[in-house]
């Protein structure tokens, strides 16, 4: 995937060079100026269609790179796009401005309400702004998940709205037949994924499987079990430890879609997840009603059985982190006494589906650990305060002390992720047996 995004930028520089990009540079600076507007303009446009492609959930690459990894490209590729198209306003816009002797203010008038499609590369600049400004990271914390994910579709717009000014003004557009064919099969192969993989497959998937609430348990004052069924599901594409999106038909705001990791193994008629209160969409999960219509998205990440090393499993999980896991324990094959669960949380009461783990443990031979209490206040670890005075890789050895045979998969909050995985991986574990996949957005 790497090398076709290369190879993608490498074309678009290509053509800009057919088109007399090169001799541009040395001319007067008006047509310096403009010759470098193109060539960001062309670029970011470009990366712009990368980016959505990246987030169309192409089974093949949504596997091959899992969700947390291909966010984070699809990140930084949306502030390479941004930076570069801001430079392609500028440099342009300074450019026209000497080319016809004009002043900034009334050159920018001119260009945005007299050439082709500006108004609406205005509107679309401005929806991607609103994108790449609540993706910085400071903002999303301060965003709840539904109200980023509904700003984050204005990309679409930004996209669309961007293809007038390209076909009617842009020179490259204009002048090269080869760059139309080029800028054409990059926004079908674009669209068509996003049609393919985030419209029409889940669609299918939904009326195929006719999936409805069965019930709604409370696992705490502040986790909830849904039980779904269906006609099925034995069919979905679907292994432990992946998620779907799903979207629950109960009223306004069902359009808004969550991720939520199936807590038990998949089976032929019934799925479940368990999620806790941290937002409107899984606070409004304990007001399901049996019979509730449920559109689904995916199945999606990779945090399954099939990169497995050896016949030993550890699971570490912290929180709600257990949901995955525990689908996990339940589904992998090992044999007694060759899987280990760590669970850590704050309190007693937090230790989600603690009887139905105890019952999993003595029917498979799991050796299972809960650690609680509060952390460990100035330090990043797994472990909780009243272990503050061991390593977190002692401690880890201390329960599993053979860990370097084990295959371990480590489900959490990031914070507690990165001390988990680092724990483990100084106590000696290959890093190709560490399993992980971040939820964050």
């Amino acid at each position: 995937m790497a090398v076709a995004c290369w190879a993608s930028v490498l074309v678009v520089v290509a053509l800009w060079l057919s088109g007399r990009g090169v001799q541009l540079l040395g001319a007067k600076p008006a047509d310096l100026l403009t010759s470098l507007g193109r060539l960001t303009g062309l670029v970011a446009a470009d990366l712009l269609l990368i980016q959505v492609f990246l987030m169309a959930r192409v089974p093949i690459i949504e596997r091959s790179y899992g969700q947390d990894e291909l966010a984070r490209r699809h990140r930084l590729v949306g502030f390479w796009s941004f930076n570069l198209l801001m430079a392609h306003v500028v440099l342009i816009t300074i450019g026209y401005t000497l080319t016809d002797h004009s002043d900034l203010i009334r050159e920018t008038w001119n260009i945005v309400t007299t050439y082709g499609g500006m108004l609406l590369a205005v509107a679309g600049t401005a929806a991607l702004t609103a994108v790449t400004v609540t993706s910085v990271k400071i903002a999303r914390r301060k965003l709840r998940y539904e109200s980023w994910h509904l700003l984050h579709l204005y990309a679409y717009l930004g996209v669309g709205f961007s293809v007038p000014h390209e076909i009617w003004t842009g020179a490259d557009f204009m002048t090269s037949s080869l760059a139309r064919f080029y800028w054409w099969s990059a926004y079908a192969i674009a669209a068509g994924a996003v049609l393919v993989f985030r419209v029409l497959l889940p669609l299918w998937r939904t009326l195929r499987h006719g999936i409805t609430v069965s019930s709604v348990v409370r696992e705490s004052p502040d986790v909830v079990t849904v039980r779904m069924g269906g006609r099925g599901l034995h069919r979905l594409p679907v292994r432990a430890g992946q998620f779907f999106i799903f979207r629950f038909l109960d009223g306004p705001g069902w359009s808004r879609g969550n991720p939520y990791s199936l807590s038990a193994a998949p089976h032929f008629d019934r799925i479940q997840i368990t999620a806790k209160d941290l937002g409107d969409g899984s606070s409004r999960l304990a007001r399901l009603q049996p019979g509730t219509k449920v559109l689904i998205e995916g199945p999606y990440g990779r945090l399954t059985g099939d990169r497995r090393v050896g016949d030993k499993v550890a699971m570490l999980a912290c929180g709600i982190g257990i949901t995955p896991l525990r689908a996990l324990l339940e589904d992998l094959p090992y044999a007694p006494g060759n899987a280990a669960l760590i669970y850590r949380a704050r309190t007693e009461p937090d230790l989600v589906f603690r009887s139905e783990l105890d019952q999993l443990a003595r029917r498979r031979g799991i050796n299972v650990y809960y650690v609680t209490g509060p952390r460990i206040p100035d330090r990043g670890s797994w472990l909780p305060r009243s272990a503050a005075q061991m390593r977190d890789s002692d401690a880890l050895l201390k329960l599993v002390p053979d860990l370097a045979e084990y295959d371990v998969f480590v489900c959490g909050p990031d914070s507690w992720m990165d001390a988990a995985c680092t724990a483990a991986l100084d106590a000696g574990l290959p890093p190709e047996q560490l399993h992980q996949e971040r939820f964050t957005w």
